[in-house]
């Protein structure tokens, strides 16, 4: 045998084992021998000074510093099966991989854990992400951080077993400082065949959910894009499989060397026995999907306490405890407070019929609090200068609310054209309306059908706007601060009254100018204030570049509309305004 030292400052050295991707390796190696330009930099660099080896690629902490080249030997003498396929390329490599993790001695526990307040918090998330950046949060993401703070609350999970410590032999074990998550991902070849790649997010625990949540998505799409490179396999301190997505309800993952621990996630779904009950029945009982979770691990430095420690840490987190869904929300930008988790209430139908009466009263003044108070928990605050509040009359908790009536069905007496929804879809249609970034107040107002009037207008109302329509207020942001910019640095000193900060008002203004040109009005007089004045007569009144700027050169016209003509933010105009479809209004 001769062994040839790795240089200790290559990164793979540094970061550890290629693991279940080293059939990955030896496949881009094929094809770097190939063509070499056939594989990215990385790659190439990698593969300069790369030897195959024939001993399997997931070495331990301790041989991991040399890579040995064995000569060739006699394959045992085993009954030969010449109709079989034989395995070769990745399938080899997976079957050398099982071979070695049967050295691995381990065991498993399993956890099953209430979904619902995830179910909850992810879907009302979502429904925030989908106004803003239109990204989208998956149970698996929610899961993976939650093993990530486990494994930061029980550190001796994110473990590795050490062959040899001395010349001795002495067994040991290595903590890792940080945690590099492995993420398996099924990937399905050219030509049918799918792999298990598994892309590793290195040092985890530094990271705030949003951090995670981006490099998490950056690995799977590097992956299925075939953009990836080296350092994107090694580190893995732990790893994640999730099954649960092909309807697996539990698993016993193999546990490969190197690494300490592998988490399996089971499919969400009702408990057994429940699958084909009234979902409207199983609301009433107060049941809720599960999952399962399953901890592997390496016995010989995790102990069976350790890893039930760990799960219920996971579960805490999964059910609201340790601010988790607090700092994810906070990370994300969300300005609402998370739901929480609560015990159910809810007497039997026959049963206590008074509290499920008063139970409806109380959906009642929410909705009716929603509409005098949603205004006190919009989200006005762009800098996010305050951590979001839930006033107090908007708390499902008031009025002996639960997460578990999010499913239950109530009289609502017209909301959104209704005559009956379930609690969840009630505060979902009151949020949009009043708690998202406009503050609507009218509770004020005494005439009953004014009120309604405004309800109708903006209760359960598609806010969703076409790519048009979006490019268009994007095209009026910017005419709106390009003016500005070009009057401050064109004319500095003079004085003016800027829009810095209330460009949305060119928007609004051309928006209710486009609904009254197609309605058939005539002429629209704006009683215009010195703020963004100039601005509004450029980008909505229509008076020209030329003689705005000309004012400011100092030639002021005496005759000039509605204005005494003293100074430029006194200045009026008169214009037509024409919308896209080509109806126009005089405006002035």
């Amino acid at each position: 045998m001769v062994s040839t030292p790795v240089d200790p400052s290559s990164s793979i050295s540094n970061k550890g084992s290629f693991g279940p991707n080293a059939w990955l390796v030896d496949d881009m190696y094929d094809r770097f021998l190939v063509d070499p330009n056939d594989v990215s930099d990385s790659w190439r660099e990698f593969f300069a000074d790369y030897q195959r080896s024939t001993v399997p690629a997931v070495a331990t902490a301790a041989t991991v510093a040399t890579v040995a080249t064995v000569a060739p030997a006699p394959a045992p003498s085993a009954n030969i099966d010449s109709e079989a396929t034989p395995l070769r390329g990745a399938a080899a490599r997976i079957v050398t991989n099982m071979n070695a993790s049967l050295g691995v001695p381990t065991a498993t526990s399993v956890r099953t854990v209430s979904a619902r307040l995830l179910e909850v918090n992810r879907s009302a998330l979502n429904e925030t992400l989908a106004r803003s950046s239109g990204a989208k949060v998956s149970f698996t993401h929610f899961i993976a951080y939650a093993i990530v703070k486990g494994l930061m609350a029980i550190p001796s999970m994110n473990s590795t077993f050490v062959e040899a410590v001395d010349q001795k032999g002495t067994p040991g074990v290595r903590h890792h400082e940080h945690v590099g998550l492995g993420l398996a991902v099924d990937v399905q070849r050219p030509d049918g065949t799918r792999n298990l790649l598994v892309p590793v997010i290195r040092d985890a625990d530094t990271m705030d959910f949003r951090a995670f949540l981006m490099a998490y998505e950056d690995l799977v799409r590097k992956v299925h894009g075939g953009s990836f490179g080296v350092d994107d396999f090694v580190g893995a301190t732990v790893s994640l499989t999730n099954p649960g997505t092909l309807g697996t309800v539990q698993s016993v993952p193999r546990l490969m060397a190197g690494q300490g621990a592998i988490f399996g996630v089971g499919a969400l779904g009702w408990p057994a026995g429940f699958e084909a009950a009234d979902p409207r029945a199983l609301a009433e009982l107060g049941v809720g999907k599960v999952m399962n979770l399953t901890s592997t691990y390496d016995h010989r430095i995790i102990q069976g306490a350790e890893s039930g420690l760990f799960l219920k840490y996971v579960a805490e987190c999964l059910n609201g405890e340790h601010e988790f869904y607090d700092g994810a929300f906070a990370s994300l930008g969300v300005a609402y407070e998370p739901a929480r988790w609560s015990k159910d209430h809810n007497p039997a139908v026959g049963e206590g019929d008074h509290e499920r009466i008063l139970k409806q009263i109380h959906v009642q003044e929410l909705i009716n609090m929603y509409r005098v108070r949603g205004h006190l928990n919009a989200h006005l605050d762009p800098l996010h200068s305050e951590p979001p509040v839930l006033h107090t009359e908007l708390d499902l908790a008031t009025y002996g609310l639960t997460m578990w009536d999010l499913q239950r069905r109530f009289v609502v007496s017209g909301l959104a054209g209704r005559n009956e929804a379930t609690l969840e879809e009630i505060l979902s249609i009151l949020r949009d309306a009043y708690c998202r970034t406009t503050g609507i107040e009218y509770g004020h107002i005494m005439d009953p059908v004014q009120k309604r009037w405004i309800q109708e207008r903006v209760e359960g109302v598609n806010l969703t706007m076409s790519i048009d329509e979006q490019r268009r207020i994007l095209e009026g942001l910017s005419e709106a601060e390009v003016f500005e910019r070009f009057l401050h640095s064109r004319y500095v000193g003079q004085k003016r009254f800027g829009l810095e900060g209330g460009e949305s008002t060119i928007v609004v203004l051309r928006a209710m100018l486009d609904v009254a040109a197609d309605q058939g009005t005539k002429e629209a007089v704006i009683g215009m204030a010195h703020r963004g004045r100039l601005n509004v007569l450029a980008n909505v009144v229509g008076k020209s570049y030329s003689d705005i700027f000309s004012e400011f050169e100092g030639n002021l016209d005496p005759e000039s509309v509605q204005g005494s003509g003293d100074v430029k933010y006194h200045k009026g105009a008169r214009g037509v305004f024409k919308n896209p479809r080509g109806a126009t209004i005089e405006v002035s």
